[in-house]
């Protein structure tokens, strides 16, 4: 079978096409995450409890060594940011079913109104985007994001339709 890549132009490899890639990634991150940046700032909040609450709310009863291995953070880091989203109402975290010394967590009716003023904040952003871009290149950006996540563990965690386990998000 013929490596259809190895006969295509390469010119994106170039080190000036390489850098204009990681200044859109820069600038795209800075535009996507502006308006949810606002409205954590507004609570007190930052990226780091946006993470958290968003991977809580996307995989209800996560263990807390799961989300540590998700975020790539110290204990007393997420110890710190969980400790404040549990204060304030936003997550849960309920003993295991096997290990009662297992924390599993939730995010409150609280916390699925924040994820979901989160997500809408940022929905538009990516909707109009793909809509631009148009299917096969959605699909090109979401292969080339999946091979930027360097452990392949990693890469097996992400959510995939159908597979996920999606919290009901209307419950407010």
């Amino acid at each position: 079978m013929t490596d259809l890549k190895a006969g295509v132009n390469q010119l994106f490899l170039r080190e000036e096409e390489l850098r204009r890639g990681m200044e859109l990634l820069f600038f795209a991150y800075r535009d996507f995450t502006a308006e949810a940046d606002l409205v954590l700032r507004k609570l007190g909040l930052g990226r780091a409890h946006h993470r958290m609450i968003y991977f809580v709310g996307r995989h209800p009863g996560l263990s807390v060594s799961d989300l540590l291995s998700i975020l790539k953070i110290t204990k007393q880091s997420l110890s710190r940011v969980l400790g404040e989203l549990v204060r304030d109402g936003y997550i849960i975290q309920n003993p295991g079913t096997k290990d009662r010394r297992q924390r599993l967590l939730d995010l409150t009716e609280k916390g699925y109104a924040l994820e979901r003023q989160l997500f809408e904040s940022q929905k538009s952003i990516l909707a109009r985007s793909y809509r631009d871009a148009g299917g096969e290149a959605v699909d090109g950006f979401r292969h080339v994001l999946s091979g930027m996540i360097l452990r392949e563990t990693d890469r097996s965690k992400l959510s995939v339709p159908g597979g996920a386990k999606v919290p009901d998000l209307d419950r407010t």
